[in-house]
């Protein structure tokens, strides 16, 4: 079904981890929090240095091979994940190795709903298609 590394074994209960999310986020100075959940998909919205962020996870669902105690030990682990995920991106900023809008610029929401992430992903692909890149370590000697 998914990769089964990091909390594989979890026995935390969803709303404990989506408590813990909210806690630790609030520690940090976020506000104004949205869960949400629709059918193979969950959404964590809040506010934070006044950017609004939103977090799309894809979940899992029933399906061919998977039973339901699956499918709710697999939505444990991304919760669970999305926490992990969450204060590692904090930790960097706190530790100034990058800056808030670095770290979560493809999270923040900017127009209609879309993250920066979401509106640059679309012409991403055609970008890297083109070869027009420039060399990996910058402009060679001159």
């Amino acid at each position: 079904m998914a990769y089964r590394g990091y909390a594989q074994r979890t026995k935390v209960p969803v709303s404990q981890s989506k408590g813990e999310i909210e806690s630790y986020l609030k520690k940090h100075g976020a506000t104004g929090f949205i869960f949400g959940e629709n059918i193979g998909q969950s959404m964590l919205v809040f506010e934070m240095r006044d950017r609004r962020l939103k977090f799309l996870v894809p979940m899992p669902t029933m399906g061919r091979g998977t039973t339901e105690n699956k499918v709710k030990q697999e939505t444990r682990r991304r919760y669970r994940a999305l926490l992990l995920v969450l204060k590692a991106k904090l930790e960097a900023v706190e530790s100034k190795i990058v800056t808030f809008d670095d770290e979560f610029l493809a999270h923040i929401i900017v127009r209609g709903n879309e993250t920066v992430g979401e509106q640059l992903r679309n012409g991403l692909d055609a970008a890297l298609k083109s070869g027009d890149l420039p060399p990996l370590l910058g402009p060679g000697p001159t």
